[in-house]
């Protein structure tokens, strides 16, 4: 019997977080609809309510973090990764 899996289940879920210029709630849902028609294995979301007017993406596998904020570029809205940060235990410094 031959599996009909798509090849993402052993894929790990990565999420990459963006801050953003988008102010607009309207803007972002707009621009949610651009993001999931052009990366379609992307799901996303904004957090415009944070100080960085945060966008969120998810995936199986990887996040093409420059492909996006070239996307957005074109879209007339600046976006940069934000870097990851990892909290220090006590002891380990």
């Amino acid at each position: 019997m031959k599996s009909s899996k798509s090849g993402t289940e052993n894929l790990l879920t990565m999420i990459e977080v963006f801050s953003t210029n988008i102010r607009d709630p309207a803007l972002a849902g707009q621009l949610l609809k651009h993001i999931h028609l052009a990366f379609k294995d992307y799901t996303a979301n904004f957090d415009l309510d944070d100080c960085d007017r945060i966008l969120r993406v998810q995936a199986k596998g990887q996040i093409d973090a420059e492909e996006l904020i070239g996307f957005l570029e074109l879209l007339g809205c600046a976006a940069k990764v934000l870097p990851d940060e990892l909290p220090v235990a006590a002891g380990f410094r």
